[in-house]
């Protein structure tokens, strides 16, 4: 059975996208906590994510789960700060997140 993926992809897109334009403006500032570390992480898994869902992968289950943990967490770090990539950036994570745990079960 195939599975439709194409929200979870373009919402991993835009969190990547989101992502590396935050990583891009913290570059050289500092920070209290781990953006932009977070958002390095970020990228990767979404990258992975969506590779795994493109080829209909059987380990997409196991992905997406740790995508959206990766995504919830870099959130969390992105939000406390008031930058509007920031910002941008933790919302493009939450909505990741949600879509990605659409796959899981």
């Amino acid at each position: 059975m195939i599975i439709n993926y194409e929200s979870a992809i373009k919402a991993c897109q835009q969190c990547l996208v989101d992502c590396q334009n935050c990583l891009a403006e913290m570059a050289g500032k500092e920070s209290k906590n781990q953006c932009p570390y977070c958002c390095m992480q970020c990228v990767d898994a979404c990258l992975i994510c969506i590779k795994f869902m493109v080829a209909d992968s059987p380990f997409v289950k196991k992905y997406a789960r740790l995508c959206a943990e990766i995504c919830e967490w870099c959130a969390e770090q992105c939000e406390q700060h008031d930058d509007a990539h920031c910002q941008k950036c933790a919302a493009s994570c939450r909505a990741c997140a949600q879509e990605c745990r659409m796959h899981m079960a």
